[in-house]
């Protein structure tokens, strides 16, 4: 009873429902609609359901809802084994149930997601819902939509994928289908665009009811509060130049302090002075005379010492917190991020504008304009738009109370098909990097004799490559897959499953891709399964047990056989920052091992509290996008209105009657006159907002400063949005008064441009990485830190 009470309190359970999914999947069983013809299939689906009604207004008559299940998983059942020539298994027919109950459900990876998410897509859809298939890239989602298609066919149902090459044409027709596959990112950017739209028939986006999202606790925990951004072409300071050359030269401890977590950096009094004397400045911390050349990239003499102060804070941030080959990579002459859940290029991703700048400053590369930021939403307030979500992974439980805390979802976990041989040996702690590198070399080395394959995860670039190097220096061959070559994935995944094969990779290894064992064509699958199977080697424990859990499921995959084991020591990162300030008094052995079990329960600690420090920076940081959502949910409900009605002409006919007449008496039609008013309305409103977005950045990147000051920081940042929010739509009504009054508008419309009113010659997306424990921080993410 406790028991169950724990759990429920945890918003998670491991035997959620699991003997009522068992009873409805058994009713469901696969004899029950195999004599049936494809007709009565339809038909049964079709009884098995309430379609949902809507009057002319779009509002919900009727919900939609399945009434009886059994039914519908029968019929679903044998459609899939029928089109697709799959037999679902009992599990994945559990999985779909607990999708159409609106839960996450966790499923040990291998057991067949993809299948169980379509189903559930199926089940939404024939309730006359639409659905958004959502995965973490675009090949999935083309691929799963084509792997999947013959299954929606047969009930009717159109569907398709949206992906990057895609013209806008395209997408509206796509967008317009029943199930839609799509990556998070290309979904999210479509919705931008679709907010700077001047006429109602440039959208491309049809409202969709339902979100099935595939790698849940990637896409709606890690990635969660990754602002998508769409920005317009214009040239964003850079704290380049001297201001980076002055950084390299200052000592820490004397110019300024890292904190024990390694996320934040500090200006001592002494490197303030530093910087004043070699800038000639009289303050960084008010408005002071700036010499001439304190930013290569602007010839304004006057810059003020708090723009300097930031700039400076950037480039201390770039120089030291974040590292090439861990952070990021240079390629091509580029800064690209990595991206610490996966171990990829973060191809879509940056920083905010003013670190991304510094750090390539500090690398001697081209800077990079940064641009206006003309709009951004988050993922999960993305995730938020549709009236119902769930979602599956293999390591869901794990991310119970982020699920639960910030989208009100519950996990259910599915059992596997087969149970789990594979073995998980107890941790190996030692008292240094180098004794673990040293142990974790003899150790591969005395597998390879067994013949099992070995896939060893690292934690970033640099660390896969050290590695490697320490196994070539005692002949072990070994292939490399990490952020540098991820391109070679899918091949050298294949073979990773090879009697003797040694694989090091970063947090990357098998997303989406099976490690069979014997290899590709699995033709020594017996000597590896005689083996042992595969053996996964950890090195190191990862901020969050998920990502662990991630790696170790790379092998015992369906019932296979395998081993995993993790190296650890304390002086790596997750022990450092969920120990600091903790010692932990332990006696090592000859090798540096640390055996006893009060040390295991150390690390488990240090393990739990970087998470709970994770799960505080969620809910800080959600705090300051949480109002700008709701700020955001105004300015479209505004643009609605103007771009539905003819509210805009009215506003600015009344304002200018005489000027309405006139172009009245020139002849211009009625509907040109509504739409120029609309562009005048809409240009005012969108920079309005685009100031805004700026604004409300400077605030989060020197709010800081108020707990100085013993204030709240969230509290401060409502307070100053709010006030300056209060004015916007006011400032944007007046100034497009001051345009009508102004511009020249004919039978073609108005040329805004003639009165130096430019909008962007070019837009471009991308991701902001604002979560400091991904990928190394960010300015914004670093401060959010400050105050957990």
């Amino acid at each position: 009873m406790a028991f169950d009470w724990f759990w429920k309190a945890m918003g998670s359970s491991p035997t959620k429902n699991q003997k009522k999914s068992r009873a409805v999947v058994a009713q469901a069983s696969a004899d029950r609609f195999v004599d049936a013809s494809d007709d009565d299939l339809r038909a049964a689906a079709v009884d098995a359901v309430v379609a949902r009604e809507l009057d002319e207004d779009g509002q919900i008559v009727r919900p939609g809802r399945v009434k009886d299940d059994a039914a519908l998983l029968g019929v679903l059942r044998e459609v899939a084994r029928r089109t697709l020539g799959l037999a679902p298994y009992d599990v994945q027919m559990q999985g779909t149930l607990r999708l159409l109950a609106g839960d996450v459900i966790e499923m040990v990876t291998g057991e067949g997601k993809t299948l169980a998410g379509a189903m559930a897509a199926v089940g939404y859809a024939l309730q006359n819902k639409r659905v958004h298939v959502i995965t973490v890239n675009s090949y999935l989602a083309s691929r799963d939509d084509a792997w999947m298609g013959p299954m929606f066919d047969f009930f009717g149902l159109s569907h398709g994928a949206i992906h990057e090459d895609l013209g806008s044409d395209e997408r509206r027709d796509i967008y317009s289908r029943d199930i839609i596959f799509g990556a998070i990112n290309e979904l999210g950017f479509d919705v931008l665009r679709d907010q700077l739209i001047t006429r109602r028939r440039d959208a491309v986006r049809t409202h969709a009811d339902v979100a099935v999202i595939d790698e849940a606790d990637s896409v709606m925990v890690d990635e969660a509060l990754v602002p998508l951004v769409l920005a317009g072409s214009e040239p964003g300071a850079a704290p380049a130049g001297q201001i980076t050359e002055i950084v390299k030269s200052m000592t820490e401890q004397e110019h300024f302090l890292i904190s024990e977590d390694q996320r934040n950096i500090f200006l001592t009094d002494a490197g303030a002075a530093y910087v004043e004397k070699k800038l000639g400045i009289d303050s960084l911390y008010g408005e002071g005379r700036a010499a001439e050349d304190v930013n290569d990239a602007s010839e304004d003499a006057s810059t003020s010492g708090s723009e300097i102060l930031v700039q400076v804070n950037v480039a201390l941030h770039a120089e030291h917190l974040l590292i090439r080959d861990v952070h990021y990579i240079v390629r091509d002459g580029k800064v690209a991020l990595i991206d610490g859940s996966r171990g990829r290029v973060a191809e879509l991703q940056r920083w905010p504008d003013g670190l991304q700048a510094a750090v390539e400053a500090k690398e001697g590369l081209d800077v990079t304009d940064g641009g206006r930021i003309l709009d951004q939403v988050t993922i999960q307030a993305l995730v938020g738009m549709y009236e119902e979500a769930c979602g599956m992974t293999g390591t869901a439980l794990a991310a119970g109370d982020q699920l639960r805390q910030f989208y009100d979802l519950e996990v259910s976990v599915i059992e596997p098909n087969v149970p789990t041989q594979r073995f998980d040996e107890r941790d190996r702690v030692y008292a240094s990097v180098e004794d673990r590198d040293r142990a974790i070399i003899q150790h591969i080395i005395d597998v390879q004799k067994t013949g099992q394959p070995q896939l060893v995860g690292t934690q970033d670039v640099a660390e896969s490559e050290h590695i490697a190097r320490e196994l070539a220096a005692v002949g072990v061959e070994c292939a490399v897959l990490n952020a540098k070559n991820h391109e070679a994935e899918a091949a050298v995944i294949a073979e990773a499953g090879r009697p003797g094969r040694v694989t090091v990779s970063t947090q990357m290894a098998g997303r989406g891709t099976d490690i069979k064992l014997g290899g590709a064509d699995e033709e020594q699958r017996a000597a590896v399964v005689e083996a042992g199977g595969l053996h996964v080697v950890g090195v190191g424990r990862f901020r969050s047990q998920r990502l662990d859990n991630q790696l170790r499921g790379r092998s015992g995959r369906q019932g296979d056989p395998g081993t995993s084991v993790f190296f650890v020591s304390i002086e790596d990162d997750v022990i450092a920052v969920g120990g600091a300030g903790e010692e932990l008094h332990a006696q090592p052995d000859d090798d540096g091992l640390l055996p006893q079990k009060k040390v295991i329960n150390f690390v488990d600690h240090c393990q739990r509290v970087t998470e709970g420090q994770m799960l505080d920076i969620h809910a800080t940081t959600w705090k300051y996008n949480k109002l700008i959502k709701d700020q955001r949910d105004i300015i479209n409900a505004r643009r609605d209105t103007l771009l539905d009605s003819a509210a805009a002409w009215d506003d600015l006919s009344y304002h200018n009657v005489d000027k309405a007449n006139e172009l009245k008496s020139q002849g211009i039609p009625e509907e040109v006159l509504e739409q120029v008013a609309r562009e005048i309305m809409l240009f005012h409103l969108d920079y309005e907002w685009s100031e805004h977005l700026a604004y409300l950045d400077d605030i989060r990147e020197s709010i800081h400063l108020r707990a100085i000051a013993r204030e709240s920081p969230i509290d401060e940042f409502h307070r100053m949005s709010i006030a300056a929010f209060g004015d916007l739509a006011e400032r944007a009504v007046t100034k497009a008064r001051d345009t009508f009054d102004e511009v020249v508008i004919t039978p073609d419309g108005v040329n805004l441009e003639g009165l130096g009113l430019h909008k962007p010659s070019a837009t471009w997306t991308y991701m902001v990485n604002d979560n400091p424990l991904s990928s190394g921080g960010s300015v914004m993410g670093s401060i959010a830190q400050m105050f957990r």
